[in-house]
C-alpha cells in the first residue's frame, strides 16, 4: 500500500480521536466553565452539526482545486481548530470551535477516501479505503483512552493540544509524501448531478438507516454497562478498547471484503449486527456476554465501512468527491438518529438494554433497503454504475452471443 494512504489513516487517527475524545472528557469540560452535563452535549452536537454542513458545503467550495491542496488546507484547519479548542475562553466559543472541527471532518474523509481509492493498484481501492478508516478505528483503541486519561490528570486543554499537534504532523506529511492528484470529475455542475441518482440516496439511506442501530447503542452504552450489566464505571473505558479492537479488525476484514463483493459484505455486515443486536438486548445482565455483544456488532458494523463508501463513489459517477463527503454527512445524521431513537426508548421505560432491541430493527430496516437497492441495480432499472453491464443485461448478452 502506498505510503501516501497510510499518511491519510494518521489524518483520520486525529479526526477520530478529536470526535470521540469530547464524549469522555465532558464532565470535566463541563466543570470548567460551570455548564451542566445535558449542556455541555452541545459540544457533541456542534462536531456533529459541523460535519453535516462541512460535508457538501466544502467540497463545492474547493471542487477545483487538487486533492492535495483540499487535505493540506483541510488539515490546516483542523490544527487552527483544536489551538481555539484549548484556548477557548468560553463556553460558547469552545463550542464555536468544536463546530468548526467538524467542517473539515467529513470533507477531509470524502478526499482521502478518493485519493487512497486513486493511488491503489487495481483490485486493492476497498483496502486502500478500509486502511484510510483504520485510523479511524485505531483512535478508539489508542487515541481515545489515552487522551481521556491525561486530560482527567492534566487538564482537557492539554489533550486538545496535543491532537492538534496531529494535525501539524499530518500537513507536513501531506505536502512532503502525497502526489499531486487533480480533479478530474469536471465542474461543480457535475459534482451536484451526483444528486441525480437515484443510488447515491438509496446508498445514503442505507446508511442513515442500517449504521444508525451501531449509534443507538454507542450513545447508551455506559449506563447499560452500569446498570444492566453491573460493571464499574472504570470499566467503561476498557470495554470501548474492546469496542475499538471489534471495529479495527472489521474494517480490515471489510476492505478485502469490498473488493471481493459490496452487496453481499453490506448484507453481512447489517445481519451480523442484527443477530448481535439481538443477543446483547438478551444477555445484556452478563457481563462476558455483553463485552462479547460490543465486541462483535463493532466488527460487524465496521466490516461495512469500505462497501458502503465504494457503493457511494461507483453510485456517483463523476461527483465521487460530493457522494464521499456526503456519506460522512450521512453517518453523522445516523448518530444523531441513533441517539434519539435510544433515548425514547429509555424515557418509554423500557430500560437501558433497550436500545440494542432498537439497533436490531434499524439494522433490519437498513438490510431491506439494501435488498431494495440491490434488486434495482441487477434488474437494470437502476444500476449502481451504469458502466458496468447488469446481470440481466450479461445473460442478455450471452444469449445473444
Amino acid at each position: 500500500m502506498p505510503l501516501a494512504v497510510w499518511i491519510l489513516a494518521v489524518g483520520a487517527f486525529g479526526f477520530g480521536t478529536t470526535e470521540f475524545l469530547s464524549m469522555g472528557l465532558l464532565p470535566e469540560m463541563a466543570a470548567t466553565f460551570g455548564v451542566d452535563i445535558p449542556t455541555a452535549g452541545w459540544l457533541i452536537t456542534a462536531y456533529a452539526l459541523g460535519v453535516v454542513i462541512g460535508a457538501p458545503t466544502l467540497t463545492a467550495l474547493a471542487h477545483r482545486w487538487s486533492r492535495k491542496r483540499v487535505l493540506i488546507a483541510l488539515m490546516v484547519l483542523f490544527t487552527l481548530a483544536h489551538v481555539a479548542t484549548a484556548a477557548a475562553p468560553t463556553f460558547e466559543t469552545l463550542v464555536a470551535a468544536r463546530l468548526v472541527n467538524g467542517l473539515a471532518h467529513g470533507t477531509f474523509f470524502g478526499a482521502a477516501a478518493v485519493v487512497a481509492r486513486t493511488l491503489a493498484a487495481p483490485g486493492f481501492q476497498g483496502r486502500a479505503t478500509a486502511l484510510v478508516f483504520t485510523g479511524l478505528t485505531v483512535a478508539n483503541i489508542v487515541g481515545v483512552p489515552t487522551g481521556t486519561f491525561l486530560g482527567q490528570q492534566l487538564g482537557w486543554r492539554l489533550s486538545f493540544a496535543l491532537i492538534g499537534l496531529i494535525g501539524v504532523v499530518t500537513v507536513v506529511a501531506v505536502a512532503l509524501a502525497v502526489p499531486r492528484v487533480e480533479q478530474n470529475e469536471g465542474g461543480l455542475r457535475t459534482q451536484f448531478a451526483a444528486f441525480g441518482r437515484g443510488q447515491l440516496w438509496m446508498t445514503l439511506l442505507i446508511t442513515l438507516v442500517g449504521f444508525a442501530g451501531t449509534f443507538t447503542v454507542l450513545s447508551y452504552i455506559a449506563p447499560m454497562l452500569t446498570e444492566v450489566t453491573g460493571l464499574a464505571a472504570g470499566a467503561v473505558p476498557w470495554v470501548m478498547v474492546v469496542f475499538g479492537v471489534g471495529a479495527t479488525a472489521g474494517n480490515v476484514l471489510g476492505g478485502r471484503l469490498a473488493d471481493w463483493s459490496v452487496p453481499r459484505t453490506l448484507a453481512l455486515g447489517l445481519g451480523g449486527q442484527g443477530v448481535l443486536f439481538v443477543l446483547l438486548f438478551t444477555l445484556a445482565e452478563h457481563p462476558v456476554a455483553a463485552v462479547l455483544g460490543i465486541l462483535g456488532f463493532s466488527f460487524f458494523g465496521f466490516v461495512m465501512s469500505a462497501s458502503i463508501v465504494s457503493r457511494a463513489i461507483h453510485s456517483a459517477g463523476g461527483g465521487a468527491s460530493m457522494a464521499s463527503a456526503s456519506m460522512q454527512a450521512a453517518f453523522n445524521s445516523a448518530n444523531a438518529v441513533g441517539a434519539v431513537l435510544g433515548g425514547l426508548a429509555i424515557d418509554a421505560g423500557f430500560g437501558f438494554a433497550s436500545p440494542a432491541l432498537v439497533a436490531a430493527v434499524l439494522s433490519v430496516g437498513g438490510l431491506g433497503v439494501l435488498a431494495w437497492a440491490t434488486r434495482l441495480d441487477v434488474s437494470g432499472r437502476a444500476p449502481v454504475d451504469p458502466e458496468v453491464p447488469s446481470r440481466r443485461q450479461r445473460r442478455e448478452l450471452a444469449r445473444a452471443a
